[in-house]
């Protein structure tokens, strides 16, 4: 696929919405919708065998969800995934990682958004104080035993697609290790 052009159909601090002009491999023409969004860390704290989530509402679902804390930042996209990670997590929970590890990457819906993110283990945790954005102020955070996180993703309680992924990466980290 070739792009033939690019036009900006939307733009606001966190998301662009561009629509491109494409020609296939076969010669045909046609348009390509793409969300850019900055990419984001998201964070498995975890201590022994429990693990830190968050709860927030997730207005494009109209729900309440648990997940692992994540998030990007848009003012600062070109920033060290590490030095991203480490402040979502003391910003969501208030902890503070003494050892982080990359996990892997996670494309996020790369059938419409260029969005990517880094997954990373924070162990050798330190309790404090969270520093939560405004829109994060209805924002919970509870430690979960690993086999209650599990019961919650079987039942359907939690489905966001980037923990659940991101748990995959923990478990395969895991049985990688001797």
């Amino acid at each position: 696929m070739e792009s033939l052009g690019t036009r900006q159909v939307y733009v606001n601090p966190w998301m662009t919405v561009r629509e491109d002009e494409i020609q296939r491999a076969d010669g045909s023409s046609g348009i390509y919708g793409v969300v850019d969004k900055p990419d984001f860390a998201l964070i498995i704290p975890l201590d022994g065998e429990r693990v830190r989530l968050v709860e927030q509402f997730r207005y494009p679902i109209g729900l309440r969800r648990w997940e692992f804390p994540q998030g990007t930042a848009p003012d600062r996209a070109a920033s060290d995934p590490l030095q991203l990670a480490a402040r979502e997590l003391r910003e969501e929970t208030g902890l503070r990682a003494g050892r982080m590890i990359e996990l892997g990457l996670l494309d996020v819906a790369p059938g419409m958004s260029s969005q990517r993110g880094r997954v990373f283990l924070a162990t050798q945790l330190i309790e404090g104080f969270h520093e939560r954005e405004h829109e994060e102020q209805d924002m919970r955070s509870a430690w979960f035993p690993r086999a209650d996180f599990e019961s919650m993703i079987a039942k359907g309680e939690i489905t966001d697609a980037q923990s659940i992924a991101a748990y995959t990466l923990l478990l395969l980290h895991e049985h990688s290790q001797p």
